[in-house]
């Protein structure tokens, strides 16, 4: 049994299933649009809200370099996708990686995780959402019940619309998909310029004073609310400080979430050799220059102590006396938010799509629709439970999940890049990671501490969802993938036949 759910898939025949014709997607996507992706999705909840938390609870104005860190650790794994997606331009991201490299079953088990990262990102984005929609007409002097929109709505009406019309743009073609998030990230970016063009002129000194708060000993949840890390090396829980700047960056590394969603993407790019490397590290770069930039905007325009957690950029502004520049940054982050969901929801109906394809789903789901060239019966279906989690669930716990699977996939992509080298060093590569295999390997453990800053009812929460994930497996996926249905099984074995010798 250990040796079928080893069985790889070639890069060969990952390749080859993108041409059969009820499966093939459409090719509109250039390294200009794969960056703009990376850039809408990246760029959401995390610059909005995020920033003012970490300041205020573990960072301190030193926010900056917390973010630095995060991204840093983002772009180590970013140049192992660069390297993966360009020489397997199949979607499916982590997932086709980890087919290609440790088999079936950590494909799955990747695939499953990647649930984690875009479906309850996507649902959680979208309740998101429905709070500044809810505050915003609040403002003017509509009220939403709070019982139908917000945080704590009881069934979250406005999430769930959000959810069901970014699933509407998907489903009627990438070329619109594309158009529409460009629009959406040109008016975000504008945004996020404005905040810094104007906060520059009100920032004070003194409120970079001391730029890294010394080290104060917390009160922080003990046991398996406690960071995992305190309980296994025995680390006495302190905020501010190296440590907090550190502990702060696991936090806001839930602002990069999304960079890897370039990679699924890949086998509807025209030239994916050329472009996913230039999309996935150019859409970090972008989004990590404007996220320090913001961060030092913001600490400097209002002490960090004082800063809202809810709100930090625009309570800055209105601190500063700017309240028309809040009410411009409340409708960039409204109207940003909605290429986060959509971009979210293309990611895991790209997944779901390759492994529909490989029949460890049902393979009724992998069929492209005849016009407009896209996944449709997976779009709809990911939409449809996107917008169920976004509508009646409340999400508030279930987003630590997002950083913890986003990591452990960003941990075996770092792996499995070495692993690839050596057991398919033939491969034409556009892209290689430098200084191979050190900065996998840095990669590797940089997202693993990481993991390690999060609570342990973060890591219980994901250790159930993943022993979900092999009961499934186990009793649907593994009689029913390529490898044991006629036909696909006689070429699947001949391809790795061909791969041992």
């Amino acid at each position: 049994m250990a040796a079928r759910t080893r069985r790889v898939k070639s890069v060969e025949d990952s390749i080859r299933d993108t041409d059969e014709p009820e499966h093939r997607l459409k090719k509109h996507l250039s390294g200009l649009d794969l960056t703009v992706f990376g850039v809408g999705v990246i760029i959401g909840a995390g610059i909005f809200v995020v920033t003012g938390v970490v300041a205020q609870t573990q960072s301190g104005p030193a926010v900056a370099v917390s973010f630095v860190i995060a991204g840093v650790t983002c772009g180590l794994a970013a140049l192992c996708y660069a390297e993966f997606a360009s020489t397997v331009p199949v979607a499916g991201s982590a997932y086709t990686f980890s087919y290609a490299t440790f088999g079936e079953f950590v494909a799955w088990i990747i695939g499953w995780d990647l649930i984690l990262e875009f479906a309850i990102g996507a649902a959680a984005v979208s309740v998101s959402w429905s709070g500044y929609l809810q505050q915003m007409l609040s403002d003017i002097g509509l009220d939403l019940p709070s019982t139908v929109a917000g945080e704590e709505a009881r069934f979250n009406i406005p999430a769930m619309l959000l959810a069901l019309a970014m699933t509407a743009v998907l489903v009627l073609g990438i070329k619109l998909s594309s158009r529409f998030n460009a629009v959406v990230v040109a008016i975000k970016v504008a945004v996020v310029l404005l905040v810094v063009a104007v906060g520059v002129f009100h920032l004070k000194a003194a409120n970079y004073s001391p730029f890294v708060p010394p080290a104060q000993p917390s009160e922080a949840a003990s046991g398996w609310d406690a960071p995992l890390v305190q309980s296994l090396f025995g680390f006495a829980p302190t905020t501010f400080g190296w440590g907090g700047v550190i502990a702060g960056a696991s936090i806001v590394f839930f602002a990069f979430i999304g960079f890897d969603i370039v990679a699924t993407a890949a086998e509807e790019t025209r030239n994916p050799a050329r472009d996913m490397p230039r999309g996935i590290l150019g859409s970090l770069a972008i989004c990590t220059v404007l996220y320090v930039a913001v961060s030092l905007v913001v600490v400097g325009m209002q002490p960090y102590d004082e800063l809202n957690p809810d709100a930090p950029l625009a309570g800055a502004f209105s601190a500063a006396g700017l309240p028309v520049f809040a009410t411009i940054i409340g409708l960039g982050a409204l109207i940003g938010l909605t290429s986060v969901v959509m971009i979210l929801l293309l990611g895991q109906s790209r997944v779901l799509f390759a492994m529909a394809r490989d029949r460890l789903l049902p393979r009724w789901f992998s069929t492209v629709h005849p016009r407009y060239g896209t996944p449709y019966r997976i779009t709809i279906a990911t939409g449809v439970l996107v917008a169920i989690m976004a509508g009646v669930i409340p999400l508030g716990e279930l987003t630590e999940l997002v950083n913890i699977g986003t990591l452990a996939a960003f941990l075996l992509v770092s792996i499995g890049v070495i692993v690839l080298r050596r057991t398919r060093p033939d491969l034409p590569r556009a892209f290689r990671v430098p200084l191979m295999p050190v900065l996998p390997i840095v990669s590797a453990l940089a997202c693993l501490w990481l993991m390690l800053n999060l609570t342990g009812n973060t890591w219980i929460r994901f250790l159930v969802w993943m022993a979900l994930g092999f009961v499934i497996y186990f009793a649907y996926g593994r009689a029913r993938s390529r490898f044991t249905t006629p036909g696909d099984r006689e070429d699947a074995a001949a391809a790795n036949a061909a791969r041992r010798g």
